[in-house]
Order: structure tokens, then C-alpha cells, then sequence
């Protein structure tokens, strides 16, 4: 869930709830990436507005059976996630499941391939491949980003008890793991659990999972507590947050013209 955010209450959930790995396996939970690398597009041959054309070019470099690279095909999904063709991804993720002759491969491929379907709201099919990736290897330490984006399917399910169960098990897999912190907290403060919700954001904020949203659920859980001063210090850290982000986000924008 992936994958940062269990839910958005107004918009619905963009690409930052379900975040993708990086195509470089899962050595390092926290390096769960949610920007899919760059596209191999020389920008002088083609516009990378034009989502037509990367489109063919992706189509390209999937591979023919009898020489299948999976790292190439994880690639060439991560890159139709950029462009929000999130239907080939899952196709292209199942393709390299498929060819994948290392389990840890495989298991990233199927979260990938989950990842695809909640973008899509196909959550019955999400939560599908989140097990399968579950089934590969339980134990292993990167099954907490499989276990947080299955937390976050199961809740879009309407499964709440369910999804803080997936939630407590993210962060018992890694404790380093912040955004499972945060799911964590999110789940417990639905269930009316405030107190312990902010013990999760505040472990999410020390790990360094630090956005608005986890600022602005730290605050409404003091809220609930009671503790109205300190919600209000919060809340105005966060507003503050999304302003700088909105400030980048228009610089970035002046650049892109200017260039």
C-alpha cells in the first residue's frame, strides 16, 4: 500500500497509496521507491507528453519467450506505471512473475502487479497478488511492503479488521519500516484507537516517513485526545508542508517550460 497513504478522503487515491519498487528487488524495505524510474526515452526523438508513442516503445521492448529478461520486463511495468498504463503493467508484471527464477524476483514482481490493480480499484485482484507474493516467502524481511499494501487494499475492500491486521504484521516483518508505522496508525485511529495511533505516527516521523498527510493524522488524532493545543502545532507544521510542496511543485513546472 504502494505504494504512501491508506486513504484520501476527498480525491480518492493517487499513485503516492500504492508504491512500486525501484526493479531492483527488495534489499531494503525502506527504498520502496513511489516515482518509477526514468523512461529510456531520448527526449531530441520523442515528446514525453506524448504517452502514445513511449506507449509503443514500451511495447517494444517487451520479449519474446524464448529470451526473456525479467529485469527488462519489471522495467518496461514500472515504466507504464509512469504513464499510468497500469493495465499493461499488470500484464507485464504477471509476465515476469511467470519467467522469474528467483523467488525474491517473483515476489516482486507479484507486489508490483498489485500495486497495478489498486491503481485500477481492482482490489479483489490486488489483494490476490499481494498473497501470492505472501505465499513466495512469508519470512522474508521485504513481505512488509507486501503486507502494507495489502493493509491498504483489504481497508478499500471494506475489511477494516482485517487490514490492521495486515498492518500489524508490516511493521512485526520490519519495525524500521515508516510507512507501515503510519498505516498502522491510520488503522487504529479508525477504529477509534488514538492514543496508540500516535505512538505509530510518531514512530513514522522518527524513521523518517514525514509528509503532510502523516502530520495531519498525527494532529487529528490529538484532537481526539484532547490535546487541542498540540493538534493545532501540528496541523499548522502540515499546512506549511503543503504549501512548500505546492511552491516546488510550480517551480518545477517554470523550469520545465523554460528548458
Amino acid at each position: 500500500m504502494t505504494d504512501d497513504d491508506p486513504r484520501d478522503r476527498d480525491a480518492g487515491h493517487g499513485q503516492d497509496d500504492h508504491p512500486f519498487s525501484e526493479g531492483e528487488g527488495f534489499d531494503d524495505p525502506e527504498g520502496f521507491d513511489l516515482d518509477p524510474p526514468e523512461l529510456s526515452v531520448d527526449p531530441s526523438e520523442v515528446d514525453p507528453i506524448d504517452s502514445r508513442v513511449l506507449t509503443e516503445l514500451l511495447d517494444e521492448r517487451q520479449l519474446g519467450t524464448e529470451n526473456v529478461d525479467v529485469g527488462e520486463l519489471i522495467d518496461v511495468g514500472l515504466s507504464y506505471i509512469e504513464i499510468n498504463r497500469y493495465e499493461q503493467a499488470t500484464e507485464t508484471f504477471e509476465r515476469a512473475a511467470q519467467f522469474a527464477d528467483d523467488e525474491r524476483v517473483e515476489q516482486e514482481a507479484r507486489v508490483n502487479k498489485g500495486a497495478a490493480h489498486a491503481e485500477l480499484e481492482e482490489y479483489d485482484a490486488a489483494i490476490g497478488a499481494y498473497r501470492e507474493a505472501l505465499d513466495i516467502d512469508a519470512d522474508a524481511d521485504h513481505t512488509a511492503s507486501a503486507e502494507t499494501n495489502l493493509a491498504y487494499a483489504l481497508w478499500e475492500s471494506g475489511r477494516s479488521e482485517q487490514a490492521l491486521e495486515h498492518a500489524e504484521r508490516a511493521v512485526e516483518r520490519d519495525q524500521r519500516f515508516g510507512q507501515g508505522w503510519y498505516n498502522r496508525g491510520f488503522f487504529l485511529l479508525e477504529r477509534g484507537l488514538a492514543e496508540d495511533a500516535i505512538d505509530s505516527f510518531d514512530n513514522a516521523l522518527r524513521l523518517g516517513f514525514r509528509n503532510a498527510e502523516v502530520l495531519e493524522e498525527k494532529a487529528r488524532a490529538l484532537e481526539e485526545v484532547g490535546e487541542d493545543e498540540r493538534a493545532e502545532e501540528v496541523a499548522e507544521e502540515a499546512r506549511e508542508m503543503r504549501e512548500e510542496a505546492e511552491e516546488e511543485l510550480v517551480r518545477d513546472r517554470q523550469r520545465a517550460r523554460n528548458g
